[in-house]
């Protein structure tokens, strides 16, 4: 069962978020007032994810995610954001945190944002033992079609591969992966698939029913994800593409201003030029490129200077 501790000083606020997280029959929820008393529940229980509320006192939320990052670097965190608390949200990410999830759409977010995050770490706790041992560099190339299981398996092979090279900690790669996910979520579906994230905010259900529909339905059935990714020990870089209309990236809101934490527009944007040092557009808006220095590596990676990664699956014809 997975134990999940919610750390809020309102208990109306942390009953909310643990009645959302309780409806999981194979979630436990602990809980906490604040920063100071979630420490000692962490060390008591070791839960596998942590989700706290910022302003709270004797302990905040962002000290709470420092505490972390320096004595359990394993065990994610997601914050809960409300309005007043967007600058710290973004010192809280950059920090370490792993996601998070305005309180306004605690409802509509919280449940997916856990298992998001609880997937990427699960995988990335389960490192393939062939990867450890290879040490020859190695050509891929994939092409990946509109499957979410697909996209998963994807960020899944480059976090076991940067561990594999020993590049980044456990926490770092966990957040690259988010990052990576969140393109690789917005290439299927704002896109190939073409849905707005109005759809998302204003009518979750119809949004996913629409997207549905379309992954068999032509011409977008048709379109097909490019990932391309450069590890090395200075860098690792990748490209993902797709093959929907595009966009006017000059159009895209601010990723560094706080006021736009809220907007569900412009939360994988957020996360993405949070967690990595470089992501830029191509000037159609169907190409992202990020990039991510390799500042510190772990002692007992393999002797191979560099791997470069393009993956794909090709795709079946459409029934």
């Amino acid at each position: 069962m997975t134990a999940i501790l919610v750390v809020d000083d309102s208990a109306m606020d942390r009953r909310t978020a643990g009645g959302l997280l309780e409806k999981d029959a194979d979630c436990q929820v602990l809980y906490a007032a604040d920063g100071a008393v979630a420490l000692k529940a962490i060390e008591d229980n070791l839960p596998d994810l942590v989700v706290t509320d910022l302003v709270m006192p004797n302990l905040d939320g962002l000290q709470l995610v420092e505490a972390m990052k320096k004595d359990y670097p394993l065990i994610p965190v997601i914050i809960m954001t409300a309005v007043g608390s967007e600058e710290t949200a973004v010192r809280a990410l950059k920090t370490g945190a792993a996601s998070y999830v305005p309180k306004r759409r605690l409802a509509q977010d919280l449940l997916e944002t856990v298992r998001l995050v609880l997937r990427a770490a699960d995988d990335e706790r389960n490192v393939s033992r062939l990867l450890v041992h290879r040490t020859e560099q190695a050509d891929f190339k994939f092409v990946l079609e509109n499957d979410l299981s697909l996209l998963a398996a994807v960020v899944t092979y480059l976090q076991q591969t940067m561990h594999a090279m020993g590049l980044f900690d456990e926490a770092e790669r966990l957040r690259i992966g988010v990052a990576l996910e969140e393109v690789l979520l917005n290439a299927m579906f704002h896109g190939n698939l073409e849905l707005e994230s109005s759809l998302r905010e204003d009518d979750k259900p119809t949004y996913h029913e629409t997207a549905r529909f379309r992954a068999k339905e032509r011409p977008y059935c048709e379109r097909q994800i490019f990932v391309e990714a450069r590890l090395s020990r200075s860098l690792v870089e990748f490209t993902i593409s797709d093959q929907g209309p595009g966009f006017n990236p000059r159009d895209l809101p601010d990723p560094t201003d706080p006021a736009n934490l809220n907007r569900v527009s412009g939360r994988g944007l957020l996360l993405m030029h949070t967690f990595m040092d470089d992501v830029k557009f191509n000037d159609s808006g169907n190409q992202v490129r990020l990039v991510k220095h390799c500042r510190r590596l772990a002692p007992d990676s393999p002797p191979e200077a560099e791997i470069h990664t393009t993956l794909s699956v090709t795709k079946a014809s459409p029934t």
